[in-house]
């Protein structure tokens, strides 16, 4: 009788094993696929603003050889949340550059190319900006599994570590235009 009961714990803990390592395999998987999405959309991002910087070219063509050899040299894998977050400020520098040689340009601003290429940029970090929603929820799920007792044994026997969060600059955040200001107390 106690070999029974010995027996069903041993493969309750063995199916209990089994299935956390399945679950935790899902959820890195998981993980590593919206990572990935986010590079495909950084890398569509790096082109267009590539293109944007070439167009550039007609009205400065210091300014738009420099962006262009930076951009070349500072796209790359991201093979972390750090190289991301790296990325997406470089980015906001990139961005800054291009809208004050558009400032300096009226002529640029108005150019139907340049509008559409900035439409694509616009588009492109909306999808970057959805993508890391994902794995920033992603990551929260596996997260709480690698944390929580007792998939933490698991996660630890099987080297599963706590996945990073992708930041957002609190700069960027507070100099975003409010799109939908607080309404006004009525007095």
């Amino acid at each position: 009788m106690t070999a029974l009961i010995l027996g069903i714990v041993v493969v309750l803990i063995v199916f209990y094993f089994i299935s956390t390592q399945r679950e935790l395999v899902k959820l890195d998987e998981n993980c590593n696929n919206a990572l990935s999405q986010i590079e495909v959309q950084l890398q569509s991002r790096w082109e267009e603003l590539t293109n944007v910087a070439e167009s550039v070219a007609q009205y400065d063509e210091h300014e738009s050889r420099t962006m262009i050899e930076t951009i070349r040299a500072r796209q790359g894998a991201t093979k972390t949340a750090g190289d991301v977050n790296a990325q997406e400020d470089f980015m906001g520098q990139i961005m800054s550059r291009i809208m004050a040689v558009a400032e300096a340009y009226p002529q640029l601003q108005s150019a139907v190319n340049y509008q559409q290429l900035i439409a694509h940029v616009k588009e492109y970090n909306e999808n970057v900006r959805i993508s890391r929603m994902v794995y920033n929820d992603t990551a929260t799920k596996i997260n709480r599994y690698v944390r929580q007792f007792p998939s933490s044994i698991v996660a630890s026997m099987l080297h599963f570590d706590l996945r990073e969060y992708l930041k957002v600059d609190k700069e960027e955040m507070r100099s975003a235009p409010v799109l939908f200001p607080k309404k006004q107390a009525q007095q």
